[in-house]
Formats: C-alpha cells, sequence, structure tokens
C-alpha cells in the first residue's frame, strides 16, 4: 500500500498538470461512476421489485436525502478543500488537526440530522410532496436510511479526505467496493428475504459501514503523513469555521437542490400526477450518472487546484481549471447524446411500465435539453469554492436553481402544463451558463495580472 508522503503532496506543484488531471480525475471519475451508479442500483431494483409507484415514493425523498447530504458536503468538501491547502502551504499537522475535526462535526452532524429526520419524518414527506399512495414507499425506505446517516456522513466524509491526502485510488476503491455491495445485497434483501423497498436501503446502509471500516483502517496508521489523531477528534472553533466557511457552497448547493426539488415535486403532482414523480425520479438518475463523472474530473481538479493556489502558482491553477472544463463539457455533451437518441432505453432500464417509460422518456430527452452546458457552470462552481473564493461559489451554486430555475419553474408550467415543468430545467441551464462564464472570465483577467510575480 502506498504511503502518503510529502513527495506525493508536493508534486502537485511540480509535476504537469495534464498528467496531474489524468492521475487524480481517472480514479475520481470511475468513483463518481460508480457512485452514480450506486443510486441507480436502488432505482433499477426497486422499480422492478417493488413497483412502478414504488419508484415515485422513492423519488419523494430526494429532498430529504438531498437535504442530509447537504450537511455531509458541507463537512466533507470544506475539510477536505482546507487540507488540501494545509498540504500546499506544508501544514502538516494542521491538515492532520483538520481530519480530526471533520470526524467530529460528521459524528454531531450524522447522528443529529438523522435523529431530528425521523421524530418528524411523515410531516417532512407530506411537505415535500408525498400523497398517500407514496408515503409508505418512502417511510419505509427513509427509517432506515436515517438511522445509518452517521455511517454514510463518515464514508463520504472519509473519502474526500482521502482524495486530498493524495490517495485518489484508495478513494475509488472504496466507492467500487461500495456499489458491488450494494448491488449484490439489494436482489438479496428485496427478494428472498422479502423486504422491499426497505431491503434496497438495509443493503446501501450496510454496505457503506462495511467499506467505513476500511476506511478507518487507512487512517489510524501513524506512519502515514495525514491520519487521524484521536486527541484531534473534538470540535476546534477556529477550524470549524474554515471548514463551514468554505463548506457552506455545497450546502447552500443541496439545500437550494432541496428546496426546488419540493416544488418541482408539488408542480409534478399537480400537472401530471403521482407517475409523474416517479418519470422525474428516473430522468434525474439518468442526468445524475454524467453530471457525477463530469463532477469527478472536477474532484481530481480540486488537490491539484487548491495546492497550486496555496503555493501561489496561479499560471499552473488555470491551466488546470481549462483541462478540467474541457473535460466536463465532453462528458456532458455525450449524456446528451444518449438522452436525446435513447430516452425509451434509459426509461426500460427501471420500469415495464407503459404509462411510465412514456412519461419517462420524455422528461429525459427535454430536462437533459442543455446537458452540453452544465459541465462547465459546474467546473466553475467547483474551482471557486476549491481556491476558497466561497461567497462567488455560493452564488453561482444558488444561481443555476434558486434564481433562476425556481422562478422559470413557478411560471413555465402555466402556459405549456407538464412540459413547462421540464422545459424550466434546461432553461435555467442556459442562464446559469452564461452567468458563470461572465463570472469566470472576469476573475481570470485577475489571475493574469498575477503571472508575472508567480513562480513557474
Amino acid at each position: 500500500m502506498r504511503n502518503i508522503s510529502k513527495e506525493a503532496t508536493e508534486a502537485l506543484g511540480r509535476e504537469p498538470v495534464g498528467r496531474l488531471l489524468w492521475q487524480y480525475a481517472l480514479p475520481s471519475v470511475i468513483a463518481m461512476t460508480a457512485s452514480s451508479l450506486y443510486n441507480m442500483v436502488d432505482s433499477i431494483f426497486i422499480g422492478r421489485g417493488v413497483g412502478a409507484m414504488a419508484l415515485s415514493g422513492l423519488a419523494v425523498t430526494f429532498p430529504l436525502m438531498n437535504l442530509c447530504a447537504a450537511f455531509g458536503a458541507a463537512v466533507g468538501v470544506g475539510a477536505s478543500t482546507l487540507m488540501s491547502l494545509r498540504l500546499g502551504q506544508g501544514q502538516d499537522r494542521k491538515a492532520r488537526q483538520v481530519l480530526g475535526n471533520m470526524v467530529a462535526l460528521n459524528l454531531i452532524i450524522g447522528i443529529g440530522v438523522g435523529v431530528i429526520a425521523l421524530l418528524f419524518l411523515d410531516p417532512i414527506l407530506r411537505f415535500f410532496g408525498a400523497t398517500d399512495a407514496m408515503i409508505p414507499y418512502a417511510r419505509d425506505y427513509m427509517e432506515i436510511i436515517l438511522a445509518g446517516n452517521v455511517f454514510t456522513h463518515l464514508y463520504f466524509g472519509l473519502n474526500s479526505a482521502l482524495r486530498s491526502a493524495g490517495r485518489p485510488r484508495q478513494a475509488m476503491i472504496a466507492t467500487i467496493v461500495t456499489v458491488l455491495l450494494n448491488t449484490a445485497l439489494d436482489p438479496i434483501f428485496i427478494w428472498p428475504l422479502g423486504l422491499g423497498i426497505r431491503g434496497a436501503a438495509y443493503a446501501t446502509v450496510l454496505a457503506q459501514v462495511i467499506v467505513l471500516m476500511w476506511q478507518m483502517h487507512l487512517f489510524t496508521q501513524k506512519h502515514e503523513l495525514l491520519h487521524i489523531e484521536w486527541r484531534e477528534v473534538k470540535p476546534v472553533w477556529h477550524i470549524l469555521r474554515e471548514i463551514i466557511n468554505i463548506g457552506i457552497s455545497p450546502f447552500a448547493m443541496n439545500v437550494t437542490s432541496c428546496v426546488v426539488v419540493i416544488f418541482i415535486n408539488h408542480a409534478l403532482v399537480k400537472y401530471g400526477g403521482d407517475l409523474a414523480v416517479g418519470a422525474y425520479g428516473i430522468s434525474n438518475r439518468i442526468g445524475f450518472v454524467c453530471f457525477m463523472i463530469a463532477f469527478g474530473i472536477a474532484q481530481g481538479m480540486q488537490p491539484i487546484a487548491g495546492y497550486n493556489y496555496g503555493a501561489g502558482k496561479h499560471d499552473r491553477t488555470l491551466r488546470v481549471l481549462r483541462l478540467t472544463i474541457v473535460s466536463a463539457t465532453i462528458v456532458m455533451t455525450t449524456g446528451f447524446a444518449i438522452a436525446e437518441l435513447f430516452p425509451r432505453a434509459c426509461a426500460r432500464l427501471f420500469t415495464n411500465d407503459a404509462q411510465m417509460v412514456d412519461m419517462s422518456a420524455r422528461a429525459i430527452r427535454i430536462s437533459l435539453a442543455a446537458f452540453p452546458l452544465v459541465g462547465y457552470q459546474s467546473v466553475v462552481t467547483n474551482f471557486f469554492q476549491t481556491i476558497g473564493k466561497v461567497r462567488i461559489s455560493i452564488f453561482m451554486s444558488l444561481s443555476r436553481q434558486l434564481i433562476f430555475l425556481l422562478p422559470l419553474l413557478l411560471t413555465m408550467p402555466l402556459w405549456w402544463g407538464l412540459d413547462g415543468v421540464w422545459w424550466s430545467m434546461p432553461a435555467s441551464d442556459l442562464i446559469a451558463f452564461v452567468t458563470a462564464v461572465f463570472i469566470l472570465e472576469w476573475h481570470k483577467r485577475r489571475f493574469r495580472s498575477r503571472l508575472s510575480q508567480s513562480p513557474k
């Protein structure tokens, strides 16, 4: 097993950025692809093993799952970004302090959010758009997921830490093994054990717990540069503040997504009925695969951009940004082509219900129509978060969904009904893309003005 060493982290500021991006992004892309398939697996097994209405019940849980993910993302992304910056500045002990605080904060938030959500689960699900037909499925699934919420937070947090520590391959292995375990356990729990949708939830949590034990083993090796020092596993205010300041952007993005999906669910029930919620769940899962691959490339960029920005090497920072944007755009354009050419085949992965297939195919084709533009906006948002430009990242996180999508979602269905719900999504993507172009170009001019003083 490769040790985490100073040489590995210092290579981030020395090796060609193209080679580094390939080295870091490939494992991250594989991991994110596996992660997106991880989410698809539950949907496919639930749709085929429990029924079309169970897919709608699962889809209505997305806002609650996004809300839980918002807290996990705030801690995981904030801490991993801060660790990259500290390693780039040569402050190894401070990086270990950040890791300890990340573990402590995940324990506190993971348990707290899980308990509170369980206490008010039914009212929360109804607020998120669940009807009488959906709520039994949604409740059965989320009771198990929320009971294991603390393990989920720790699992994702430590995977982010692995990437920041120069171990993208181990992060990739952790994600792939989790997917394989979940895929193997899902059919066993759903069919032979007869647990239905609860079985899919049990499989998800159990897979994460098993891999979490391996992650903890990796981070308790004291000879590694970045390891857990148990005396540091306690909240320290100034470190927590730095983690939260950086992590507020992904937190805002996930909370915004939660709010928007609530409005989407209610609009879908109003203009298309219960099955429309399931159709949105299917289209969302299809788009999520491509988005997570692009996000994996952006995660590969994160330690490289964070280290070089922390070291003052702005030419290398901009170079890796350009390569990441091009790569993510290629991925999203490929996803767009698949969605437009084979929407019905995509829908049939999840269900054989004819009405659900028809509705899902139309949702896929329309809602993913602006996908070639989404990669750019996503990478740029991630970039500003990585270099600690919190306010810009927050604005870009909020703009795509809250500022642009929500008003369109409230107005377009008034004229075009269910199609208006679907078309509001690519329309907001287009506006967010144009906004991201203007913001990045303005800041690139500021970066270029420093290049003559930057070390090569």
